[in-house]
């Protein structure tokens, strides 16, 4: 693994598609006044000194943007264009006004098809002004360099649907996933900390449940590991947290994580 700068990672959301707390419920989770059920679109920014990157453009996006006083991004890396991941692409339009350049895009060849479908007035022959300027990179599953960060991407199942998680360094991210395939899995062992979707308790078709990340956890022997991409059915944060082994957490939004 590639010598790395110093870097923080803030998970600017870690809510399912549909948030916490969900619109029209009176669960006793989106009745929480715990600031940690309080649950935007799953999201994360990776920060050095010089660059800051976003995983996946949320509908919550410029709110992500305004809590955290982001002023610049580097780039967004999509993991898969389900509108939860991408329906905030439109609102990179501010740092493009600011910044006068585009915002680049990374995804794979799906991920970034489904980009196009989701701001076709972004990529007609004729634009009108004040559309997202977005320049778009096609990744696979080989390791790339986004400025001084080397990037290992790796594959993962939601179902049939290919998803891309991304290792930097000593940390993994990963979401929307009830499937890695041992090959795969090979690139997340030595990580020293694991981020993993789990969804709810009951099993889903295409997230992996609670037992489910746990013993994928325990398998990967990732000595920290978050659990993000939560539902309103999984449980009060406090709860859950107290029947989870000592190494193993849910994330919360506005959690930090140095990596040194």
């Amino acid at each position: 693994m590639a010598q790395y700068p110093p870097f923080e990672v803030v998970f600017l959301g870690t809510g399912t598609s549909g948030g916490v707390p969900m619109i029209g419920c009176a669960c006793e989770v989106c009745r929480s006044t715990d600031i940690r059920d309080k649950r935007l679109r799953s999201s994360i920014l990776v920060r050095t000194e010089r660059t800051v990157i976003v995983i996946d453009a949320t509908p919550d996006f410029r709110q992500q943007m305004l809590r955290e006083n982001i002023m610049r991004i580097s780039a967004v890396l999509i993991t898969h264009a389900h509108k939860d991941h991408v329906g905030g692409l439109d609102d990179t339009r501010a740092f493009q006004f600011f910044l006068r350049e585009p915002t680049p895009i990374y995804g794979n060849e799906a991920s970034l098809a489904g980009v196009k479908r989701e701001l076709p007035y972004a990529f007609a022959e004729h634009t009108y002004p004040g559309v997202p300027e977005l320049s778009l990179h096609e990744i696979d599953n080989s390791p790339f360099t986004l400025e001084e960060l080397p990037i290992t991407p790796i594959m993962v199942w939601h179902y049939k649907m290919p998803v891309m998680g991304f290792r930097f360094g000593d940390f993994t991210y990963i979401t929307d996933a009830n499937r890695i395939d041992a090959a795969e899995k090979e690139k997340i062992k030595g990580s020293k900390v694991l981020v993993l979707n789990a969804l709810r308790k009951a099993k889903h078709l295409s997230h992996f449940n609670l037992d489910e990340a746990v013993a994928l956890a325990q398998e990967l022997e990732v000595p920290q590991v978050y659990f993000t991409h939560i539902s309103h059915q999984l449980g009060l944060h406090e709860h859950i947290n107290a029947e989870l082994p000592p190494h193993i957490e849910l994330a919360w939004d506005g959690l930090r994580i140095s990596m040194p």
